[in-house]
């Protein structure tokens, strides 16, 4: 069955690692063969959070980081291969999101030409390992009027949708984002609802050093300040109506920063993070609500390991059900590259995939390119 077997390669807007999955996908049965996560570098993270910082860019790095970016996914390929007695002959295809750099969608304030670049050079990841792949996708998706992201809810359409009930897909990664699946033949739907991680990371990075605040247990020493809460929530981004994107381009250390200065007043650091977690419970519960009072939500993506954060979630929308993806066949860590090994396997088919429900593109788009090897 090696025929059909594809990985998918993903690292999201925490950095905080790049997913390697492998996967056998036939027509659109899909089995989770194996899963590694391979950790950023120090020195890594740190340059790819200098470049998206929307400061002075220095072109050496943004090249540097490309290659050595791509250089990381191939070693998490060639583990992956090795673990599991594979040969490169033996994948169809890797399906390479990269690491996004910066996301500026059509409904950004800016005014600037819409665009979203993803670094990871597919060339040094096809001759690494070996394995044609596929990558760059969002720009197709962007090109075609879209916002580019979220575009995983497709995937999500694909394989969690069910016919007795509805069902809400939380992905928690540096930011969060929905897909709504009527039971019905109705039209799915997708967002970006705002921040899950990425500020209360940025902050426990600023004030103590470390990368996460593992289970949210800095938060639940603090106590929500209703002032921050007000301000954090007065930002355009939430009144806009969906499809809509967003990423660490707004909602970034410089932007919390900015709301702390506009008080005035002096807010414990734990504080402070316990408002960020309210922040992004409230911005998710806002939407979903906006949709459905009712229904099931499938959560996925690393926030699932943050035990404040999804206690909180489930006393803000106690009418719903919640499960893990687990649940449904898929680990939670890796629903994001399983889908990029499915948006791969699309691709050499030249199949189109159907994005417009989730990002307003004016069609479906055959998405990403193809690099071979040899």
């Amino acid at each position: 069955m090696t025929e059909n077997l594809y990985i998918g390669l993903m690292s999201g807007t925490s950095m905080d690692g790049v997913d390697c999955a492998l996967v056998l996908i036939n027509d659109n049965q899909i089995q989770v063969i194996d899963f590694i996560c391979k950790e950023l570098t120090s020195r890594i993270k740190k340059n790819l959070l200098e470049i998206s910082s929307n400061k002075m860019i220095d072109l050496r790095k943004l090249g540097s980081s490309d290659v050595e970016v791509a250089q990381l996914f191939s070693t998490a390929v060639l583990e992956i291969l090795k673990r599991n007695s594979l040969d490169p002959d033996d994948v169809t295809a890797i399906g390479s999101h990269g690491q996004t750099i910066w996301h500026e969608p059509p409904q950004s304030p800016t005014g600037h030409i819409p665009f979203t670049l993803q670094i990871g050079d597919p060339n040094t990841i096809a001759l690494s390992t070996g394995i044609a792949t596929v990558a760059d996708f969002r720009r197709k998706d962007m090109a075609a009027g879209g916002q580019g992201a979220p575009i995983v809810p497709a995937f999500h359409a694909e394989i969690f949708k069910s016919s007795s009930i509805d069902r809400f897909v939380l992905n928690l990664g540096g930011i969060a984002n929905i897909t709504f699946l009527p039971k019905n033949p109705g039209k799915p739907m997708g967002l970006d609802t705002g921040p899950a991680s990425v500020l209360m990371d940025a902050w426990i990075r600023q004030n103590l050093n470390k990368e996460l605040d593992e289970g949210g247990e800095w938060a639940k020493t603090g106590k929500i300040n209703s002032p921050l809460l007000h301000e954090l929530l007065d930002e355009i981004y939430f009144d806009l109506p969906g499809p809509k994107s967003t990423g660490r381009e707004l909602f970034n250390i410089s932007w919390l920063t900015g709301k702390l200065a506009k008080l005035e007043i002096e807010i414990a650091k734990e504080d402070v993070q316990a408002t960020l977690l309210e922040f992004s419970v409230e911005t998710i519960k806002r939407e979903i609500l906006k949709i459905r009072d009712y229904g099931e939500i499938i959560v996925c993506g690393g926030g699932v390991h943050n035990k404040a954060f999804l206690s909180r979630l489930k006393e803000k929308l106690d009418h719903f059900r919640f499960i893990t993806s687990d649940e449904l066949g898929i680990n939670p860590d890796c629903v994001e590259s399983v889908a990029f090994a499915w948006f791969a396997s699309k691709t050499l088919k030249k199949q189109a995939i159907d994005f417009t429900p989730f990002t307003g593109a004016r069609h479906p788009v055959i998405a990403g390119g193809v690099y071979y090897p040899n």
